[in-house]
């Protein structure tokens, strides 16, 4: 047998059953990476958001009141 008789079988099966498959897998991939946000995902990004505008508030308040209570905190903890 000839060295190419041995690869040429493997090769012929490859692209009839594993190149094809390779090419719809990865295409597939591609475009369900395309599609955006599940609504599941979509969901829980707004549920982030609203807890971080909620934290921002509550910065915003302790500051205030820091500030009231004491005028010199920020020059002690910059």
């Amino acid at each position: 047998m000839d060295i190419h008789e041995l690869i040429f079988v493997p090769l012929i099966l490859f692209m009839i059953f594993v190149a094809p498959l390779w090419v719809i897998m990865h295409y597939r991939s591609k475009s369900k990476m395309q599609q955006g946000l599940t609504d599941v995902e979509l969901q829980q990004l707004n549920n982030l958001a609203a807890r971080a505008e909620k934290m921002a508030e509550r910065i915003h308040t302790l500051e205030a009141i820091l500030d009231a209570e004491s005028p010199q905190w920020r020059n002690q903890h910059d």
